[in-house]
């Protein structure tokens, strides 16, 4: 990785004096919590979010962007909770809501769920959350409220491109575009894609992510309320590993699971960690990134595997890569039929925009061996998946 660009400098050394906070994680948590509302204050949901800021606050080389972005991360999902929890109070209608027959786009980070996702966003049936959405889920809003909400996805993704300007290249965040419900799951391991903070892994491990989910529900039913219903496309790598948990708040769900040699995926997928980790931890440790996301994506595809054998065969869909990575357009008819979806001439017309490589973006480059993994390594922790992968590629 390249030394730091000038603007994450100049942040960094703007923000020094405010990041001695970090000395006091919890006075900086209440804060949080005070400027979120007193509807944030749910025992439950608040509790782990003290424990993620007390392991960010103690992060081997965190810069003061970096706790920047550890305060960033957590008081919005505070004030979230806050708004949702407010806004069903008002409206007990609200989670009346019917979310029918989701899909839910899975599998491992890299492996084209962000292009299935896209996809199966062009239907006028469905309905993709979109990034300003996630970041700040609302009733339907006036115009001066909904640029409000809009401008601030397009300041967190502006900061993104400044500080981190490969980034983009890999995953191109568009603030009005469709995004994944990372951005609204409460709890998960992304934190670790932005600092090396171990001491997280235990209390995430043994957490019980069916609050999680509800939650999860709640924000779609926000963002359906008062709207048109169509069918929700959902999409994150994160759900492959608490399929249990979204299946019990999403029992008539569709999941399309998507698959890609791990080797592959696990490599892009650490270059993807390094570039948006560089924004907040100097100096890096590529070694660290790889170990740490190898047991964590194994860990993820074994946890998958072990659920795949309690969803109904006619609620799962696996996708190859080949279907949309080599033939989109043969490909996207096939996923349209597998779940129950009508792909329409319109679709078809808007299909090679989709599947294009974002305008002024170039090629990911990356190497197993930079993240110290060997692909002897990578196939021996996804034994087990890679024999599912198998007989995916053969059918």
């Amino acid at each position: 990785m390249s030394s730091a660009p000038l603007p994450l400098t100049l942040a960094n050394l703007l923000l020094a004096p405010a990041s001695r906070a970090r000395r006091a994680p919890d006075r900086a948590f209440a804060r949080l919590l005070d400027a979120a509302g007193p509807a944030a204050d749910d025992e439950a949901f608040t509790d782990g979010f003290r424990h993620l800021l007390r392991c960010w606050s103690g992060a081997r080389h965190l810069t003061p962007v970096g706790w920047l972005s550890a305060r960033g991360h957590v008081g919005r999902h505070l004030a979230n909770r806050a708004r949702v929890r407010r806004l069903c109070a008002e409206h007990p209608e609200i989670e009346r809501e019917p979310v029918e027959r989701p899909v839910f786009v899975v599998g491992l980070p890299r492996t084209a769920t962000t292009l299935t996702h896209g996809v199966l966003s062009l239907s006028a049936d469905h309905r993709c959350p979109l990034l300003w959405e996630l970041l700040a889920p609302d009733l339907e809003r006036g115009a001066a409220e909904r640029e409000k909400a809009v401008a601030g996805a397009r300041r967190l993704v502006g900061g993104i491109n400044l500080f981190a300007p490969g980034f983009r290249h890999i995953h191109d965040l568009r603030p009005e575009g469709p995004e994944e419900c990372t951005f609204a799951l409460p709890h998960t391991v992304m934190p670790l894609s932005q600092a090396m903070i171990p001491e997280y892994l235990p209390w995430h491990e043994h957490h019980d992510f069916t609050a999680d989910y509800r939650y999860l529900k709640q924000i779609y039913q926000v963002l359906q309320y008062g709207r048109p219903r169509r069918r929700w496309v959902l999409k994150s790598p994160l759900h492959l590993e608490h399929l249990d948990a979204l299946r019990t708040v999403f029992p008539d769900a569709t999941i399309v699971w998507t698959h890609r040699d791990p080797a592959t995926a696990v490599a892009s997928f650490c270059s993807l960690v390094e570039h948006g980790m560089a924004v907040g931890t100097r100096p890096l440790d590529p070694h660290w990134i790889g170990a740490t996301w190898l047991e964590l994506l194994s860990r993820s595809a074994a946890r998958g595997l072990a659920a795949r054998a309690r969803i109904p065969g006619e609620a799962l869909v696996d996708v190859p890569y080949s279907w949309l990575g080599s033939d989109p357009a043969a490909g996207a008819p096939k996923l349209y039929a597998a779940v129950g979806a009508r792909y329409t001439d319109a679709d078809a017309a808007r299909l090679p925009a989709v599947a294009a490589r974002p305008r002024g973006t170039r090629v990911h480059s990356y190497d197993l061996a930079r993240y110290g993994l060997t692909r002897a390594d990578v196939d021996t922790a996804f034994a087990g998946y890679n024999a599912l992968r198998a007989r995916v590629d053969r059918a």
